[in-house]
C-alpha cells in the first residue's frame, strides 16, 4: 500500500481510445499516476494487485459495465472513492449510480477542469481513510485489552494472549474501523466469507461469543462488543 508522501494513484478505466490517452495526459500532468485500461475485468483484476486512491470509471463499458465494476468492488470492503463519467444525464441514472456505491458522477462531455478539481477532491478523502485505516492496522488497544491485527493476536482483559483465526481478525477490524456505528450483517458476511458463501447468522454469533470471553470482564454485560438485534453488530469504546 502506498504512503502518504507517494504520488497519489488513479485507476482509470475508460474504453473510449481518444478520451483515455487525453484524460491519462492530463491527470499525469497534475502530478498522479495513473493506470488506464479498457473493460471491467482489467480493472478489476487491477485492484486486487494493487492500491488506488481513485477510480475513475465510465458506464458504458463492453462485457462488464461500470455499475457492475463499481458493485464488485464494494463487495470486496473495497472503499475506494469511484468517480462515475457518462454519457447518460438523466438523475435517475445518476442515482443508481450513486446507490451502487459510486461517490460522484460527471456527465459527458464534461469541464477538464470541473473534472481535475473533483478528482483533487475525492484523492483528499481517500488519503483521509487511508489515515484512519491505517491507525488500526497495526496494535489497537481498548481498556486493559489489545488486538495486534499483524500477529493475528489479542490480550484480554486478563492479561492472557489469545491467537486469531483469519475471520476473527477480518471480523476485529471491520467492527474496530467503525468504531461506535452499528455494521449491518449483510455486509459482514459479504466482506468477510465473500460474495455468495453465506453462512448461518449464528456463525458471526459465535465470533462475537469469543470476543466477550476475550475482552469482556462481563460478557452478560458487555462493554465492548454489542449485538444489536435484526441489523448487526457494533463496537463502543
Amino acid at each position: 500500500m502506498k504512503n502518504n508522501h507517494s504520488k497519489p494513484s488513479i485507476l482509470l478505466v475508460e474504453d473510449e481510445e481518444n478520451l483515455q490517452e487525453a484524460l491519462k495526459l492530463n491527470l499525469e500532468l497534475e502530478g498522479y499516476e495513473v493506470n488506464a485500461v479498457g473493460k471491467g475485468q482489467d480493472a478489476l483484476k487491477a485492484i486486487a494487485k494493487e492500491y488506488f486512491d481513485l477510480v475513475i470509471l465510465d458506464i458504458m463499458l463492453p462485457e462488464m459495465d461500470g455499475i457492475t465494476v463499481c458493485e464488485n468492488i464494494r463487495l470486496q470492503n473495497n472503499e475506494v472513492p469511484v468517480l462515475f463519467l457518462s454519457a447518460k444525464n438523466s438523475s435517475a441514472d445518476r442515482v443508481l449510480g450513486l446507490k451502487k456505491g459510486g461517490d460522484d458522477y460527471l456527465t459527458k462531455p464534461f469541464d477538464l477542469e470541473e473534472l481535475l478539481l473533483r478528482v483533487g477532491k475525492l484523492i483528499a478523502k481517500s488519503r483521509r481513510m487511508q489515515h484512519a485505516h491505517n491507525d488500526v492496522s497495526g496494535v489497537f488497544k481498548f481498556g486493559r485489552c489489545s488486538i495486534d491485527f499483524a500477529a493475528q493476536e489479542c490480550t484480554g482483559f486478563d492479561g492472557q494472549i489469545h491467537s486469531l483465526g483469519k475471520k476473527e481478525t477480518m471480523l476485529l477490524r471491520m467492527l474496530v474501523e467503525n468504531k461506535g456505528k452499528v455494521v449491518p450483517r449483510e455486509k459482514i458476511l459479504q466482506s468477510v466469507w465473500g460474495y455468495n458463501v453465506y453462512p448461518a447468522t449464528r456463525t458471526i454469533d459465535n465470533l462475537l461469543l469469543n470476543f466477550r470471553k476475550y475482552f469482556e470482564e462481563d460478557s452478560r454485560n458487555p462493554r465492548y462488543f454489542h449485538s444489536v438485534r435484526g441489523v448487526g453488530y457494533k463496537f463502543t469504546e
